[in-house]
């Protein structure tokens, strides 16, 4: 009947008089204006690619369409469920997770790519677990910082746990290997508790503790070390190792401050690698120029600022699991945007990680999509609880003016 009921259209389940929620605006404008543009640039950078390969020159849109029209139905899914559903099944979902982030080293059923199992095969595509963990991993933690709340904000046993279940799945990530979203991982874990009330001594000590794992970890491995190598000096080997970073900071250094114009970018033409996914925005860079790059950022300024404010507004209405779920969703969104801005624009090495609702991919885009649509729910709860404390105080205020006039 909980079910039925998470799925009913608001109207049909509200009183008379009761408080109303309402989507953000602000806020879905922000999804909307982010995801057209990316439709664009998707086009533009991904034509001499799909040429190229022969596959058509509009194959990786009509994916890329193909994969944001599901994620827009999963959004919109998420939109209709309510929170308590949702925060009901935060540890099912969790195991469930850890189940599918282990199904990629299952043979027969784990993909490897590129010399990394990150992909489940469904037979038609492939699907990263690491996209719906990401929601997954917000959601537990949300429901997890609710019901241990005095623990996390006065024990450290409380603030540990937490992190042992996302050190688990940054095991996982690391056997893929896939360091880039262990470390995002680990952020918007850390920034989740700290939002939490857990005790800043806690935190440092604990920090104090990984970063010397992380970059041993970070270290291990051959390539990864090249890559620091190559971050810190693109231009001593610019023909191999090199070669992504110093073509990406070309295309942005060709755009200048206006661009050469949309379409016209000379080196999406096999000149940098990864044109239409991770290095989108250095596309955008060469052909939009400074002002298409402060565009994108300002969009996801926006979003992630709006998200951040709905988060802090539903704590201080006492919609615990709504604003942890709206500020941890706004955390993910911007680092991610964040590190992929900062791979393309040579200040951090290279990670895969994509640019939010911009690059072309598959589960990266439908789950960004789902995690969208949850933040937009979070929104529609935190409204509709403003609109119960203003019914409040007017029906406080109207009773006061009885008395006083009896």
């Amino acid at each position: 009947m909980l079910l039925f009921d998470a799925f009913q259209p608001s109207q049909a389940r509200r009183r008379d008089g009761a408080p109303r929620g309402r989507y953000d605006t602000v806020l879905l404008l922000a999804i909307v204006a982010l995801a057209c543009f990316g439709i664009v640039m998707v086009a533009s950078a991904s034509i001499a690619v799909a040429d190229g390969r022969h596959f058509g020159a509009f194959y990786y849109l009509k994916r890329h369409l193909l994969f944001l029209a599901l994620g827009a139905v999963l959004a919109g899914i998420a939109m209709r469920v309510e929170l308590k559903f949702v925060e009901k099944f935060s540890m099912p979902l969790m195991l469930a997770g850890i189940a599918l982030m282990l199904m990629v080293f299952v043979p027969g059923l784990g993909m490897r790519i590129n010399g990394a199992r990150r992909w489940i095969d469904l037979g038609v595509t492939g699907f990263q677990p690491v996209e719906a963990v990401k929601l997954i991993l917000i959601v537990y933690l949300a429901s997890y910082l609710v019901r241990h709340r005095q623990a996390v904000e006065r024990k450290l046993f409380g603030t540990v746990n937490p992190l042992v279940v996302a050190g688990l799945l940054v095991i996982c990530l690391l056997l893929q290997p896939d360091f880039g979203s262990s470390a995002l991982i680990i952020a918007v874990t850390v920034g989740m508790v700290w939002f939490g009330g857990a005790r800043m001594r806690y935190l440092f000590g604990m920090a104090a503790v990984a970063t010397p794992l992380l970059a041993a970890a970070a270290l291990s491995e051959n390539y990864r070390v090249r890559r620091l190598m190559t971050f810190l000096d693109p231009w001593k080997d610019p023909y191999k190792d090199g070669f992504q970073l110093t073509q990406a900071l070309i295309a942005i250094g060709r755009g200048e401050w206006a661009g050469v114009g949309l379409g016209e970018s000379v080196q999406k033409l096999f000149y940098l690698p990864e044109a239409h996914t991770d290095f989108i925005l250095a596309v955008i860079g060469e052909e939009l120029g400074l002002f298409g790059i402060v565009l994108v950022l300002g969009l996801f300024a926006v979003l992630v600022g709006r998200g951040l404010m709905l988060g802090l507004r539903g704590v201080e209405l006492g919609q615990h699991f709504a604003g942890y779920v709206a500020f941890g969703i706004s955390l993910m969104i911007g680092l991610q945007a964040l590190v992929s801005a900062g791979v393309n624009l040579g200040v951090l090495p290279t990670k895969g990680l994509t640019l939010p609702l911009i690059s072309s991919g598959g589960s990266s885009v439908m789950m960004t999509c789902a995690m969208l649509g949850v933040l937009l729910r979070a929104g529609y709860e935190i409204h509709r609880a403003e609109d119960a404390r203003r019914m409040a105080v007017r029906s406080e205020q109207s009773q006061r003016v009885q008395e006083v006039d009896a």
